[in-house]
């Protein structure tokens, strides 16, 4: 991009500042700090010029808006369009309390529907289950059958809305019953859109929930891959997750270059089951944490596209250029959420939400204030949507594609981080012998991730106790008073309530339809067909969460005792 005599003055030019003009301001007052880094831990130079970008390549490494490499975004218009999708994280309590929420939230401008579930329909296990004791409703809603999938959706018409799910190792289940229910309300199966988390990959390397091994895990999603090509060409049937491996402690290199191996992994064994590259990835979609470093992260989204579009252009030979776009949802980072001084995570989301939004994000998630101490009241949840409509409405951010792109200092980090990133990607696939998928399953065996991981946390959390990363309010401005606000509470009775209308299911149900429909689910997954028909049939049999889930458990063998859930 640049003369080389041109930046021969210009690198003139800076030792003479340097020698001049910094030197003596150096020595006179020195820097606040010995040492700047973002959040990662990436260091930040005091002054980026053209030099620090002199191998910039505009038409092979930025283009424009809508075109290979898709740097600066995967659509020519960005947000002069549309704006992202505005998808706040909601459920609690019983399917009508997350049902009135989400009401609340279209109400007020939402745009989108994202699902929280508790944690007994994370793992698969009914609210009647012994060890779903104490947990039925309390950090998302609980799910058991098909009725508690009519009730969540009541009033909502699913041909209109686009809906997440952000569940993992029962997600097969909840997604068949969102066909079910799409059935029910006649809206043509083409036409539902959503997006189901399902990254299993990602749990066995961070969030941790898993019912059965790595492997059968992983068929499962390919499996519901080749259905959702084949029925729901509109829905993405995963939601490749780096969210959770940076709240995890993950680096935002670590995030980026983990999540894009799995992403790969899924790649390889969909094309292994004999699936053309251009009908199914059109459909992947990606999921990134943003943090507080805005250029840092915003270097990382622009980083991801590129290194995207190049892989599945190389080393799978896409020709779609859907196939080639990274399309991906952001969440706020929970972990840099505070329950010390609660309304500064205001100001922390809104920074966050800024670099989704310059990072060129579809759709956005902003936390809100209080979900340190609690699920979210309804007033925290309209100042986090507030916030995204104020950005969307007020900011003038959203009023041009790639509005950073040219930055000297955006540029070169995003240099380095997809350099970071792609050595990362390598060494994965260095580890599987040719294979992303392989090195990925091998990583995850052998405790490389994990050991990346916590390495990188532990120097994160080493830095905070030497005040070398400053958080507002618990190491440094420090307040004694009490500034905790009023938090939701889950009524105990949510859990009776749940467990008198699964008995009341049980009771209403035609056993023998139900028992057909599982005994056809364990004939194909003894088979190693695709089970995804099978389990829709099932759940339209109101057979329940913890009756399928089981039917898979005991094909792959008991694998939740590993995490005391059994």
């Amino acid at each position: 991009m640049y003369d080389e005599e041109d930046l021969a003055e210009i690198r003139e030019s800076r030792e003479e500042w340097e020698d001049e003009t910094l030197d003596p301001t150096l020595d006179a007052y020195g820097e606040r700090k010995d040492r700047f880094a973002t959040v990662s831990n990436l260091e930040i130079d005091g002054l980026y010029d053209p030099s620090d970008v002199a191998d910039l390549d505009y038409e092979e490494d930025l283009g424009n808006p809508g075109e290979f490499p898709y740097t600066r975004g995967p659509y020519p218009t960005m947000y002069r369009g549309r704006t992202w999708t505005m998808r706040q994280f909601a459920g609690f309590g019983s399917a009508e309390d997350t049902n009135e929420r989400f009401h609340y939230l279209i109400d007020e401008g939402q745009t989108g529907l994202s699902t929280a579930f508790d944690m007994p329909s994370l793992m698969g296990i009914d609210s009647d289950d012994p060890m779903a004791l104490g947990e039925v409703g309390k950090e998302g809603v609980a799910v058991d059958t098909l009725r508690d999938m009519e009730i969540l959706f009541d009033g909502i018409d699913i041909g209109e809305v686009s809906t997440s799910f952000t569940i993992n190792p029962s997600a097969s289940v909840i997604y068949a019953m969102y066909l079910a229910l799409a059935d029910q309300q006649d809206v043509p199966r083409e036409q539902v859109r959503g997006t189901l988390q399902n990254d299993m990959l990602k749990e066995f390397i961070a969030q941790k929930e898993w019912v059965i091994p790595p492997e059968p895990s992983l068929d499962i999603v390919t499996d519901t891959i080749e259905f959702a090509a084949q029925e729901t060409p509109k829905f993405s049937p995963v939601s490749i997750s780096g969210y959770h491996i940076r709240e995890a402690g993950s680096t935002a290199v670590q995030e980026l270059a983990f999540t894009l191996a799995d992403g790969f992994a899924y790649v390889e064994d969909a094309m292994d089951r004999g699936m053309d590259v251009d009908e199914f990835a059109p459909q992947l979609s990606f999921f990134f944490n943003s943090h507080n470093s805005i250029f840092e992260e915003v270097a990382k989204f622009r980083a991801a596209r590129r290194i995207y579009a190049r892989v599945m252009d190389d080393w799978y030979d896409a020709e779609a250029e859907q196939s080639k776009q990274l399309k991906f949802h952001t969440q706020t980072a929970g972990q840099s959420l505070t329950a010390q001084q609660p309304l500064n995570n205001i100001v922390r989301v809104t920074i966050q939400a800024l670099a989704g939004v310059f990072g060129g994000t579809q759709s956005l998630h902003t936390n809100s204030y209080d979900e340190a101490l609690a699920l979210p009241s309804e007033e925290a949840v309209r100042v986090a949507l507030r916030t995204q409509q104020i950005i969307a409405e007020e900011s003038g951010a959203a009023d041009s594609a790639d509005p950073l792109a040219g930055s000297f200092m955006v540029e070169s980090l995003t240099d380095e981080i997809e350099e970071e990133a792609m050595e990362y990607i390598e060494t994965i696939k260095e580890m599987g012998d040719g294979s992303v998928r392989d090195g990925v399953l091998a990583g995850i065996d052998e405790g490389f991730f994990h050991r990346e991981i916590q390495e990188s946390s532990y120097e994160y959390q080493e830095r905070v106790e030497d005040e070398e990363e400053v958080v507002v309010g618990v190491n440094k401005y420090v307040s004694e008073e009490d500034t905790s606000p009023e938090v939701l509470h889950v009524d105990e009775e949510v859990a009776e309530h749940q467990r008198e209308r699964l008995a009341a299911v049980k009771a209403e149900r035609d056993d023998d339809a139900v028992e057909a429909a599982l005994d056809d689910l364990r004939e194909a997954t003894e088979n190693g067909e695709n089970v995804m028909p099978h389990v829709v049939t099932a759940v339209k049999a109101y057979a329940t969460m913890g009756e399928i889930m089981d039917v898979f458990e005991a094909e792959h063998g008991q694998y939740r005792e590993k995490i005391g859930l059994a």
